[in-house]
């Protein structure tokens, strides 16, 4: 996905990097319909124009960004995976396993819930 490769290539640590595109990919070739975009310097996945998920780095986890309403649906399983969380986020540490199936349920809601929204943010 070139519209991620500038993204990409300022992770410095080659293993954080891996992470990321194997996630990013992940999406992609789960949610193919799905446009991968960087907005305020940020990969996101949109469908028709609205927000879907938002991925991004830190120096010890990936974010995780569906929005709050989509965290508060599925807060007792983002706890239950062992990340922590805020209102708007969770967060996967470098050292841990990424939860597919919970990051699936979770853009599937989002498609599902927004299919007739015209906005971008919620």
């Amino acid at each position: 996905m070139d519209v991620f490769a500038t993204y990409l290539s300022g992770i410095d640590h080659p293993d954080h990097r891996n992470r990321m595109e194997e996630i990013l990919n992940w999406i992609k070739e789960t949610f193919p319909q799905l446009e991968p975009v960087i907005k305020w310097n940020t990969p996101m996945f949109t469908d028709h124009g609205t927000f879907i998920i938002g991925i991004s780095t830190a120096k010890q986890h990936v974010s995780v960004a569906p929005e709050e309403v989509t965290m508060t649906h599925f807060a007792d399983r983002i706890e239950q995976a062992g990340y922590s969380a805020t209102k708007g986020l969770f967060r996967i540490k470098w050292k841990d396993q990424v939860d597919y199936t919970l990051l699936e349920d979770m853009i599937t809601y989002n498609i599902q819930d927004k299919a007739a929204y015209t906005g971008f943010w919620r």
